[in-house]
């Protein structure tokens, strides 16, 4: 996520604001503050600043170590969570046991709300892939915070359509394209949203920006891991990303956009 060192700021309960840029706050956790912009397509992002002030104050905020699990698949709990720092992976269990990695939220993103509106069972496991801030919000107070605030009512509406859009997208992939430009649009898109400029990679170099091992990529696109581990191969030996552990660099994003067939836009 895009950090900043900032001048002037104004402190509110555990956040601090900037008081020149109104999109950017520093959340303070376990006494170490941390700046945060919130990206324009987080829920947070989508609104208007006294919307975002007055939210930031609902509900009660907690934290979470790496690897732990904010929400649990099958708990009618009914309570949303607002991401202020991290990031957190979204998985599916089937009765088989085989683990599916649904999506990735940060900083911004709300999560939770899909059982919490339909007052069903939670539909997936929410986990903290890092130190995690966030704010727990029983959804009948979000409801009552929706309904005096038309702007946050858009932005959640905008989310959702990003998120079915996003959903639509993966199964036209699995019928249109070949195994590798299924994995290179998963990519491509991931480093729509997420990515991280590399130092002197002239704009075109970046990595990821979020941690995933190849099981993961490879439920994202559908794939089977060994073929997820082929097309990455290929895609490594194109020169349009390198690998490490647990991290995807991608060499050069326009050439990565234009072999994907990804428009430049961002699918979250």
């Amino acid at each position: 996520m895009p950090s900043r060192l900032f001048s002037g700021t104004r402190f509110d309960g555990n956040m601090v604001r900037h008081l020149n840029d109104p999109l950017c706050w520093q959340v303070r956790s376990s006494g170490v503050l941390v700046n945060h912009v919130w990206p324009p397509s987080t829920f947070l992002g989508r609104l208007r600043n006294a919307t975002r002030d007055e939210l930031l104050r609902q509900g009660t905020p907690i934290t979470y170590p790496p690897h732990r699990a904010l929400l649990q698949q099958g708990d009618d709990s009914r309570h949303v969570l607002l991401v202020t720092s991290g990031v957190v992976k979204v998985v599916a269990s089937t009765e088989s046991g085989y683990d599916m990695l649904l999506a990735v939220r940060i900083a911004g993103d709300l999560v939770g709300e899909m059982a919490a509106f339909e007052e069903r069972p939670r539909s997936g496991t929410v986990v903290a892939c890092s130190d995690v801030t966030a704010r727990i919000i029983q959804v009948r107070e979000l409801e009552t915070f929706l309904t005096h605030h038309p702007d946050a009512v858009r932005a959640i509406l905008h989310m959702l359509c990003a998120r079915l859009r996003w959903a639509n997208r993966r199964r036209i992939d699995f019928q249109a394209y070949d195994s590798l430009t299924r994995l290179a649009r998963v990519l491509a898109e991931l480093s729509q949203a997420y990515a991280q400029p590399v130092p002197d990679g002239d704009g075109k170099r970046c990595d990821l920006g979020v941690t995933l091992t190849q099981k993961e990529l490879a439920s994202l696109a559908g794939l089977a891991l060994n073929t997820a581990e082929k097309s990455l191969a290929a895609l490594a030996a194109k020169g349009l990303v390198e690998r490490s552990y647990r991290n995807i660099t991608i060499c050069d994003v326009p050439k990565l956009l234009e072999f994907a067939k990804v428009v430049a836009d961002n699918p979250y």
